[in-house]
């Protein structure tokens, strides 16, 4: 199931506000951006919801790459 269809399905409401805000908008604004603008109005609560699993993700560094704590090769 798509999430905008869970979105209306979860919260009627909001989802109403993220298409008038859509179609309101003078730039071109994606569905996804409007429901979280909707969102944070009538939620104030949830901003750190939206904040979480949103922020880019550091560079990894795969050239090097050993394990913290090396399994033991000691034989019991």
């Amino acid at each position: 199931m798509k999430l905008a269809l869970w979105r209306a399905v979860l919260d009627p409401v909001t989802s109403l506000r993220a298409v008038f805000i859509q179609r309101r908008s003078t730039t071109p604004l994606s569905y996804d951006t409007a429901w979280r603008q909707a969102r944070m109005h009538r939620h104030p609560d949830d901003m750190p919801y939206r904040l979480h699993g949103h922020q880019p993700q550091p560079p990894t560094d795969t050239t090097d790459h050993q394990p913290v704590n090396p399994p033991s090769t000691e034989v019991t």
